[in-house]
């Protein structure tokens, strides 16, 4: 049994620490929101197979009340990632590993940058799940994770974080390199969460009914093959189809940035858009259809409507 700390209650924290409560490890929630939520009526999971409750949890407000854990879960959004100095020291002992749950490039340099680069891992959820209430989470398509380390190759530990996930009913794969996985992550993140704001708040089922929008989730997801091969990754035009056609059968999906953007959040624009359009700029490279959704995205980054 690993002792957990789940930094952050919002869908991912939710999801992926109450299925690892469920499983038997000794899991804290460090909360704000859900807080009298988690206490009150514990964590509630529903995905395609049925639906569960963990009662009792434990879930505190402050990191000083948790102490040092095995394994950090980071399921923060990006845009809190200031508040790493003052979440993360409290959490550490000496073999206590750090996997970050969040999208988008320069997020592991940023925790890294707190606890060390040597505890830092990464991990890429491919999976479509939404807080949909306080200490409640709806997981529609499970999906799976791939865990990587931030500095080299897949170690014991890797497998051994993965292995934290597979037993608590997900399906994990260790991840060769994290940089790779971030990149391949990117092709469906950047075109869909992006268009889902600009259009408005649109489900991705709206997206691909329409073909010029469609085109453009084509174009986007190319651009991101594109960066991505100039930093030496390679991503498959198969892996590229895959996505689109594997979001066709989701139906009305709401992806992450739409449900921020509906309710007035600060959005991830540097990680998932910014930075990737940062590098291709630095690559030299032409990225007309990136540029125009950072620039469209760019009124809606510091939350509101």
């Amino acid at each position: 049994m690993k002792r957990i700390a789940v930094v952050g209650s919002g869908a991912l924290g939710l999801y992926y620490g109450g299925r690892m409560a469920k499983a038997g490890h000794d899991v804290v929630f460090l909360a704000r929101a859900d807080l009298a939520a988690l206490r009150e009526r514990g964590v509630t999971v529903a995905y395609p197979d049925g639906k569960y409750t963990v009662f009792p949890v434990r879930a505190v407000a402050m990191s000083e009340e948790i102490g040092p854990v095995d394994l950090v879960v980071i399921g923060l959004k990006a845009t809190a990632n200031h508040a790493f100095a003052r979440l993360l020291p409290p959490l550490l002992g000496p073999d206590t590993a750090v996997v970050n749950l969040q999208n988008g490039l320069g997020v592991d340099e940023q925790v890294a940058a707190v606890v060390g680069p040597e505890r830092t891992l990464g991990c890429l959820c491919f999976v479509c799940v939404n807080r949909v209430g306080p200490a409640a989470a709806e997981c529609t398509m499970p999906g799976y994770v791939a865990v990587g380390e931030f500095t080299g190759g897949p170690t014991a530990r890797t497998r051994e974080v993965a292995d934290v996930f597979a037993r608590s009913g997900v399906k994990a794969n260790v991840a060769p390199n994290l940089l790779s996985a971030r990149w391949h992550k990117l092709v469906w993140n950047v075109p869909f969460n992006g268009l889902s704001v600009v259009e408005g708040g649109m489900t991705t089922d709206t997206i691909l009914a329409d073909p010029a929008r469609e085109a453009r989730v084509w174009a986007l997801m190319h651009e991101v093959q594109l960066i991505a091969a100039a930093e030496g990754v390679a991503i498959a035009q198969s892996f590229v189809i895959d996505q689109v056609e594997r979001t066709r059968p989701m139906g009305p999906y709401k992806p992450s940035t739409m449900l921020d953007f509906l309710a007035g959040k600060p959005l991830e624009l540097e990680p998932i858009w910014g930075e990737p359009l940062r590098r291709a700029r630095l690559l030299g490279l032409s990225v007309p259809e990136l540029t125009r959704l950072h620039g469209d995205l760019l009124p809606h980054a510091s939350g509101g409507r």
